[in-house]
């Protein structure tokens, strides 16, 4: 089928067994039943989480208004959690993406595959639901055998050289800065992570090829592009795509070819880049952002999930890259490619936990530092020469105020207190140690930060 006909199907099932979407059509005067070809789809009112999934009951949200039998949370910019349900069923489907990955990048039909959960473990999306989708795969046959230490690193540490011995290949899957930590430690302890087979799943952030590469080097990997996977997806669907073999070595080429890559994405930044199965989650451009629909514990149509990027046809790459001499193999799957900038405008990602800035506000809000700035801030995540990454807060003194390393710990301090009191993945996500902003001070107006009489942004991508 026409994954553009499969969407509408999709559409009419929602409507028909969805209150809080029929209640929603309903507002914005749209009869369902005329809703008749991909054409009339386009034309639906976009839902999100502020329109759609916080203005109706949880049980209204879900398909005939039954919960399913798992809920995961995620917690937006004031703390306040979003509740996510899913089914068995639903970890299936996803299951498929873990699959491709598992089966086409690892080998891992045939290879007794160690597959170590280091995503925060609890109530949040990640650990229990790739533990989840791990376990589907074992039950389907594969080799796998799952551990779940979670983001306990002396724990992750403590298991796999008692573990990995018995096994083909170790997979760590987890967020990029997270897992570097580990293998970093794992480096000084005298792990020899060669003599495991080791292939890292990553999700939650856009990561560099210089950070892919450094960690294979230490992990000793003979091939990154089959050694490695991203995995894009959100609390509100589970994974919406993958990196491929493919769609890495198409991002190795694009990283050493800055103009090549401007061209093909329209922004000097590299996105991370997977491949989609429109069938499932079917994709939409809007403005510079991307729209998805797809069955889940709660259905979505048309949701704007606010992160930037924009989707490519399979063999419009492919003649893309042709066009300027790289030709990287038609071995992967025949599917599109979503590319994903993540939500810069609005929040950066610090392993795996968004940071929002109304977060940082609130910091620079305090009674014992609101006297010291502004309240203009930028709010980043920097790579040293180590590719070790650091929140990074640059701040606006008040008026004829210079900065000193006592300022800039005080609030230092303030911003922590608040992150962690008001954003629970930051909190758990984040270890302990790595959870300090790095704060830099600089006078009012300054020309990089802070230029006068222009529009401030609170973020760099």
């Amino acid at each position: 089928m026409d994954p553009r006909d499969g969407v509408v199907e999709l559409f009419h099932r929602v409507a028909a067994s969805v209150p809080a979407y029929r209640a929603f059509l309903a507002e914005h005067g749209v009869v369902a039943e005329r809703v008749e070809t991909y054409e009339d789809f386009t034309r639906l009112p976009l839902t999100t989480k502020d329109n759609y999934t916080r203005r109706h009951p949880l049980p209204d949200l879900c398909r005939d208004g039954t919960v399913g039998d798992m809920i995961a949370v995620s917690s937006g910019s004031t703390g306040t959690p979003s509740f996510w349900p899913r089914s068995a069923a639903d970890e299936e489907v996803i299951a498929e993406r873990f699959e491709q990955v598992f089966r086409d990048a690892f080998d891992a039909a045939g290879r007794r595959t160690l597959a170590v959960v280091c995503f925060a473990l609890g109530t949040w999306v990640g650990g229990l639901f790739t533990l989840a989708c791990c376990r589907h795969l074992a039950a389907k046959g594969y080799p796998i055998t799952a551990v779940a230490p979670g983001s306990d690193r002396r724990e992750i540490l403590r298991v796999i050289p008692e573990l990995a011995p018995h096994f083909d290949q170790v997979v760590l899957l987890g967020y990029p800065p997270f897992l570097k930590d580990v293998i970093d430690t794992g480096v000084a302890q005298g792990l020899p992570w060669a003599d495991h087979s080791v292939k890292l799943v990553t999700a939650g952030e856009v990561f560099s090829e210089e950070w892919r590469t450094l960690v294979a080097e230490r992990t000793g990997m003979t091939d990154p592009a089959r050694d490695t996977a991203s995995l894009y997806g959100t609390a509100d669907a589970g994974v919406l795509g993958n990196e491929t073999p493919l769609s890495i070595r198409v991002r190795r080429f694009l990283a050493a070819h800055p103009e090549t890559a401007k061209k093909l994405f329209g922004a000097s930044r590299l996105p991370t880049l997977v491949q989609y199965d429109p069938r499932v989650r079917f994709f939409e451009e809007h403005e510079g952002t991307l729209l998805f629909s797809g069955d889940n514990g709660i259905p979505l149509i048309r949701y704007h999930i606010a992160d930037e990027g924009g989707l490519i046809p399979h063999d419009r790459m492919l003649a893309f890259l042709a066009e300027h001499g790289f030709h990287p193999g038609d071995d992967g799957p025949d599917l599109p490619f979503a590319y994903v900038f993540g939500r810069g405008h609005f929040t950066v990602s610090y392993y795996g936990a968004n940071v929002y800035p109304e977060n940082i506000a609130i910091g620079l809000e305090q009674p014992e530092v609101n006297t010291l700035v502004t309240g203009k801030f930028v709010l980043e995540v920097t790579e040293d020469a180590e590719r070790d990454r650091h929140l990074t807060v640059t701040v606006e003194l008040a008026p004829g105020l210079r900065g000193s390393d006592e300022s800039a710990q005080l609030v230092g301090r303030s911003i922590l207190t608040q992150l962690r009191r008001l954003n629970s993945e930051f909190a758990n996500y984040v270890p302990p140690a790595k959870q300090p902003p790095v704060v830099h001070l600089r006078e009012t107006g300054d020309p990089d930060h802070f230029p006068p009489g222009a529009k401030h942004r609170y973020t760099r991508g």
